[in-house]
């Protein structure tokens, strides 16, 4: 038998940027099953963020590379695209750390997050001069004014604090298993089921 864990937002509730999305069983949308997702901004207006563990299936960086003219050296290797929403796959985002700033490009998301959405860091990551930590995301994930909110109430995601030892150390099937873990969730026990406390 499982147990639920809920959470309630009060209506003008703190800026969730800079937070990790944790899916829950039963959410009903696929593209977010068990996924982890990096809040890069959160606003009255709405929401943004990036997938950080499922891998894009069918991308080759060195293709991508490729396609945008990006020349390529010694340190694509350790480059890997990732599915970072359903909206503007076409798009590419890297989130990464703040060891690396693009003039006028990069935003500094918290302490430990940046991110950088203009090729001259792929350039950069390529030649091996980008940030120490980065995951390339195609598209992303966004949410128009409370949407995301009321989402959360209903039992479709919890939040918890990002760490770079999740978001950018952790192997991707082990990411929402780590998120949970962050805040004592065993996901063996979770429920499907949304409801009330």
């Amino acid at each position: 038998m499982g147990y639920g864990v809920y959470m309630t937002l009060p209506p003008d509730s703190a800026d969730l940027g800079g937070k990790l999305l944790i899916a829950m069983p039963g959410m009903g949308d696929p593209r977010f099953d068990r996924s982890v997702i990096y809040l890069c901004a959160h606003s009255p207006e709405g929401s943004m963020g990036l997938i950080v563990n499922k891998p894009a299936s069918g991308v080759s960086v060195d293709n991508l590379l490729d396609q945008l003219k990006v020349k390529k050296g010694d340190g694509r290797g350790n480059i890997v695209a990732h599915f970072g929403g359903p909206v503007e796959h076409g798009r590419g985002f890297v989130l990464h750390s703040t060891d690396y700033m693009s003039e006028g490009s990069t935003m500094q998301v918290d302490a430990g997050f940046a991110m950088t959405a203009t090729l001259d860091i792929l350039q950069d990551i390529s030649m091996g001069n980008g940030p120490s930590r980065q995951i390339l995301a195609l598209g992303y994930a966004g949410w128009g004014a409370g949407q995301l909110e009321t989402e959360i109430q209903a039992n479709g995601w919890l939040t918890c604090d990002a760490s770079p030892e999740i978001v950018f150390d952790a192997r991707d099937a082990e990411k929402w298993t780590a998120a949970l873990a962050s805040l004592g969730v065993d996901p063996l026990l979770l429920s499907a089921k949304a409801g009330h406390a």
